[in-house]
């Protein structure tokens, strides 16, 4: 089995990219939106952590997330979102051997993509790179246009401008 490293910083700010099992499910995340956003709630509740940033898309979302003072335990944080919103879904997806001895669902990846903020450069760059990933993926023209996102509450608060990023067409080629 590989060794993941994972960077543990006591109060740190991560960004996270977590992916469904199976990504080919159109819209699986945003149909299923309100219990994702209980699940959120719910692990929020018992295990408290800041969202400075967060967006749903189809198949995957990304996130950054900051721990409060002297925690480090991210994982504990993303594997209760994850435990919860699947115990909200039917048991109908197909499972493998190795999901079913496990007695885990098919619905997540079992990994994740974790990166600690380094700095207020990285932490921009990131905030940036999880709300323009509707128009990057083709979703929207514009960012405003995708209703799961923290970019809207972000426009209230004057972090970024309605009208962000412009339009789908200006924007360079990005893959995932």
């Amino acid at each position: 089995m590989p060794n993941y490293r994972r960077a543990w910083h006591p109060g740190g700010t991560y960004f996270f990219t977590i992916n469904l099992l199976e990504r080919t499910d159109s819209d699986f995340l945003v149909r299923h939106v309100s219990l994702l956003r209980e699940a959120i709630s719910w692990a929020k509740r018992s295990h408290p952590f800041v969202i400075h940033a967060w967006v749903v898309l189809p198949d995957h979302m990304h996130c950054i997330l900051s721990l409060p003072a002297g925690d480090t335990d991210f994982a504990l944080r993303l594997r209760l979102i994850k435990t919860r919103f699947s115990r909200s879904i039917p048991d109908i997806e197909a499972r493998s051997a190795s999901r079913q001895r496990r007695g885990e669902r098919g619905i997540w990846q079992r990994r994740y993509w974790e990166h600690l903020i380094r700095d207020d450069a990285d932490f921009a760059a990131h905030m940036d790179y999880v709300h323009i990933n509707p128009l990057k993926h083709g979703l929207v023209q514009q960012v405003a246009d995708w209703p799961y996102s923290t970019f809207h509450r972000l426009v209230v608060e004057g972090v970024y401008p309605l009208n962000w990023a412009g339009e789908a067409a200006a924007l360079p080629s990005y893959e995932d």
